[in-house]
């Protein structure tokens, strides 16, 4: 049965899951570091309980996964060729901003790389403008989200908690912190792991493997498991470099201030998820930990770092998009 299988779709699969199993350790930090960093949790439970709420998440809901297989691009144009460049990209800007620590986005990545394959391949023509246009606006609007939202949802704690000895309000928020990191992880696996599986399945319907009813993708549970073990796998081994860039470079919080954090971006992504919009969680928890930064006080955040991080932001599609077209070029020949 394997033989039948063409060994292109056996690539596509197989790095689909790299990527998931990268994604996995680059974005652990976003569900985990601000529970680490207060003192919450060790690194060592927190990425343990990550993985295990990662791969949950993975497997609930389907909307990001249809918007990343239909969504970019015109389903013909979308040949094997384009998704393998794609993913060598993602693999390699992922990989690059790792290594630096920078949290970068898997998921614009994986966008910027899958743009610029099929504009090498086909032209603009054969790209979803109005639907790039709406991602590529939420880059701005979801970290944006996460900063408002952290900010009014902080001073709303802090108002609440005016009158109540500091010794409580640790006490308290370091279990809400529980909480709120397992929605964060839970989320992140949600939204991260459907990016897999949608190029999965576009590489599914290109081989006539899965057909598509209009707009609606039925992701095979096989996708959907494979892709959550591998999020899990990933996420498990941890990413220590953006951890520390997260929990303890950017701003020095408490627990109550990581809860509120959390809570922001696992509001937001949430949201988007729902709607099937492939927002970055590195965008929002960044944001979210900038806005309760800033609102402790402005100097509480390190705007320089802050603003390095958010140029790595801006260049992740277009850098992603021409390491794809070079890719395609290199590999054509062997298709």
């Amino acid at each position: 049965m394997l033989f039948a299988i063409p060994l292109a779709l056996i690539a596509i699969i197989l790095l689909s899951w790299c990527i998931d199993f990268i994604n996995g350790f680059h974005d652990t930090a976003n569900a985990v570091a601000t529970v680490i960093s207060t003192g919450v949790l060790s690194a060592r439970n927190a990425i343990l309980m990550a993985g295990i709420l990662n791969f949950t998440g993975a497997l609930v809901g389907t909307q990001v996964a249809t918007t990343i297989a239909k969504g970019i691009a015109e389903s013909q144009f979308v040949v094997p060729a384009v998704i393998i460049a794609a993913l060598m990209a993602a693999i390699t800007w992922d990989l690059l901003t790792w290594y630096f620590g920078i949290p970068s986005s898997t998921s614009h990545t994986l966008i910027g790389g899958l743009t610029g394959a099929v504009f090498a391949h086909a032209g603009i023509q054969a790209l979803h403008t109005t639907k790039l246009k709406e991602i590529a606006a939420f880059i701005v609007i979801s970290p944006l989200l996460g900063f408002l939202m952290a900010s009014i949802l902080i001073i709303l704690i802090l108002w609440i908690v005016r009158r109540m000895h500091i010794v409580k309000v640790n006490k308290a928020f370091r279990k809400l912190q529980l909480l709120s990191a397992a929605a964060m992880a839970f989320t992140h696996g949600q939204n991260d792991a459907q990016k897999a599986m949608g190029v999965i399945c576009l590489g599914l319907i290109t081989f006539g493997k899965l057909v598509a009813h209009g707009s609606n993708v039925q992701v095979p549970l096989w996708v959907k498991i494979g892709s959550a073990i591998m999020m899990g796998c990933g996420t498990a081994s941890g990413g220590m470099r953006i951890i520390r860039t997260l929990g303890h470079r950017i701003a020095k919080l408490k627990p109550i201030h990581g809860f509120a954090a959390e809570t922001s971006a696992a509001i937001v992504l949430f949201t988007t998820a729902h709607l099937g919009i492939p927002v970055s969680t590195t965008h929002a928890i960044s944001g979210s930990i900038m806005g309760v930064g800033a609102s402790m006080n402005a100097s509480a955040v390190r705007w320089g770092l802050a603003g390095n991080i958010m140029v790595a932001w801006l260049l992740t599609i277009p850098v992603s998009a021409c390491l794809a077209a070079g890719f395609y070029h290199l590999i054509l020949p062997f298709f």
